[in-house]
C-alpha cells in the first residue's frame, strides 16, 4: 500500500495534533458560574501566554511534518 507520507511524518502529525489539543485545553476554563461576578482567573498566565504558545508550536509541528522528506 502506498501512502503519501512516511512513518515519521504521521508520528509528527499526531504529535502536532496532540499539542494543539493540549493548548486549547489549557485555554479553557476560568469562567464564572454567576455572570454578575468577575473571575480574574481568565487573565492567568496559563491562558494568556502558555496556551497560545503551545497551540502555535503544534501548528508549526504540523507544517514540519508535512514538509519533511521521509527516508522510507
Amino acid at each position: 500500500m502506498l501512502f503519501a507520507f512516511g512513518r515519521i511524518n504521521y508520528i509528527l502529525m499526531i504529535a502536532g495534533i496532540v499539542l494543539i489539543f493540549l493548548g486549547y485545553v489549557l485555554m479553557s476554563g476560568g469562567g464564572s458560574d454567576d455572570p454578575n461576578v468577575f473571575n480574574p482567573a481568565i487573565f492567568d498566565t496559563q491562558r494568556i501566554t502558555i496556551a497560545p504558545i503551545v497551540v502555535i508550536l503544534g501548528y508549526a509541528l504540523e507544517v514540519v511534518a508535512i514538509l519533511i522528506k521521509a527516508k522510507d
